[in-house]
């Protein structure tokens, strides 16, 4: 979250610039109120996108993949964001008539603003979903959960008839967990239950995951705490072992889902 001095006019021109790339008609890159080019005037997210060259031309695939009539998913994270900018823009210029299932609080405060009709995660089976990911290995395993939304992000790929990745070249690993760890979505009553746990599954190292922008831990958008456990192998199977562990909600290894590399 930025402070609320009204930013800098870098941080204004930094956007303007992203946004302008992407095509998103629908802000005034020209204007220097920053709170339009966020997702709401209030949500001031992201605040820093890396290799934005990369992620706007994933997101112009995304965008492409977009047909009238059709219910579109949309994850998390800054390339999936950018994705959805570029679908609002599509749709705009050619009049589509398009939904969405968002499974972050961001997401769908954006798809909002862009005037896009949404329809609440798990009620639909969604023509195609776009999300992105912190880590991908050869095996097309995945590590997701920097957001805290790993619990509605798997709902979505559940749910979805068909999955597109959007990922850069950074994000490719030869072993999983090299450069994060596994977020665990646990129950508040759980934690220390779950940390012994994680101890006898191997976990190397493991705590409870500390808020930025608030005093004590991270709140996930179901109202539980995120541990992040490390590990210096992944076994395949670990996300279905780590799901036995009462009090485990959810988990970030994304294991057996089948997608499409944008």
């Amino acid at each position: 979250m930025s402070d609320r001095s009204g930013g800098s006019p870098h941080r204004v021109d930094h956007y303007a610039a992203l946004l302008a790339s992407v095509g998103c008609a629908a802000m005034n890159p020209e204007s220097k109120d920053p709170a339009e080019l966020y997702a709401s005037a209030l949500l001031h997210w992201p605040t820093e996108i890396k290799n934005v060259a990369e992620k706007t031309a994933v997101a112009e695939r995304a965008a492409a993949y977009v047909r009238d009539g059709q219910i579109v998913g949309i994850g998390s994270g800054s390339s999936t964001y950018l994705a959805l900018w570029a679908i609002g823009e599509r749709v705009k210029r050619e009049g589509l008539s398009i939904q969405m299932v968002t499974s972050s609080y961001e997401t769908g405060m954006a798809a909002f603003r862009l005037g896009i009709p949404q329809v609440p995660l798990g009620s639909v089976e969604p023509a195609w979903g776009v999300d992105g990911a912190d880590e991908v290995d050869p095996y097309g395993r995945l590590i997701k959960g920097r957001g805290g939304a790993m619990f509605k992000e798997k709902v979505l790929w559940t749910t979805a008839e068909k999955m597109y990745l959007a990922v850069d070249e950074s994000k490719h690993v030869q072993r999983l967990g090299e450069n994060f760890p596994i977020p665990i979505e646990v129950d508040r009553g759980a934690v220390d239950l779950v940390g012994r746990a994680l101890a006898e599954h191997g976990s190397t190292s493991y705590e409870i995951r500390v808020a930025g922008g608030k005093d004590g831990p991270v709140i996930t958008e179901s109202g539980n705490f995120v541990i992040d456990a490390w590990f210096d192998e992944i076994p395949k199977g670990l996300q279905a072992e780590l799901k036995l562990i009462t009090g485990v909600i959810e988990t970030g290894l994304f294991e057996g889902y089948e997608f499409e590399q944008l």
